[in-house]
């Protein structure tokens, strides 16, 4: 049996995660601050974080960032729609996701079990050799496989070769040319819309919205990027 842990300050909502989680065979543990979550991820097996952001003595953030010194556990920041910069930091100090509250449970469940399959098709391992994380998108060099939310996906040589420059920079912007030039081995003479053509595949496979994508970002005027997301 799986175990979450369950950190906020609002012992309310511990509740009533507790009654979804369990209700759908989960074994919860429950924290009400940061300093509380530690000691719980020390003294039991748990498997995934439910972490909300402001609580006090030790606030999620500070908490996640100790966290991820020793541990790749998935951890979901609970986060209000004012702490819009919080969840980006988060992110950026290794959260895999968020939930805006209020929930709805069928959404957290939801992505509990994303986040579950995802790191259980890892072995629960942190990055290993050959291994690219963004996000829920890892790409494993030495298999050359890439999966989403733990789920294979099926990209062309072209395809696979955008994504592993673009994963293995996160962050950084690259132009058309330069990824013309990386991926075909060709100088990039009107390589744009071929690039684009490509993009847009790809996005189509790994995004949830490709037409809002979240972390294969273009830069208008500039190239794309792949975004900074839990693991960039």
């Amino acid at each position: 049996m799986q175990t979450i842990l369950i950190c906020d300050d609002d012992k309310d909502i511990v509740s009533a995660l507790d009654i979804y989680l369990t209700s759908e065979g989960y074994q919860t543990v429950k924290a009400y601050n940061g300093k509380e979550a530690l000691r719980a991820v020390d003294q039991y097996e748990i498997h995934l974080i439910l972490m909300d952001i402001m609580m006090p003595e030790l606030d999620g953030i500070r908490a996640t960032a100790k966290l991820r010194e020793g541990s790749n556990v998935p951890i979901i920041l609970l986060t209000a729609k004012s702490e819009d910069a919080d969840k980006i930091l988060g992110l950026n100090i290794g959260a895999d996701d968020y939930i805006t509250k209020p929930f709805n449970p069928l959404e957290v469940i939801a992505r509990v079990k994303s986040q579950l399959r995802r790191y259980t098709s890892l072995g629960g391992a942190g990055k290993g050799p050959g291994l690219l994380t963004v996000g829920p998108i890892a790409l494993d060099d030495g298999a050359k496989q890439v999966t989403v939310d733990g789920e294979p996906v099926a990209l062309t040589p072209i395809e696979y070769n955008i994504l592993k420059l673009l994963i293995s920079h996160p962050g950084q912007v690259f132009s058309s040319a330069q990824i013309y030039e990386h991926v075909w081995n060709d100088p990039a003479f009107g390589s744009e819309n071929t690039v684009a053509v490509h993009i847009r595949h790809l996005r189509e496979k790994i995004e949830i919205d490709p037409a809002d994508p979240r972390y294969l970002k273009v830069v208008w005027g500039l190239g794309y990027k792949m975004e900074k997301g839990a693991n960039g």
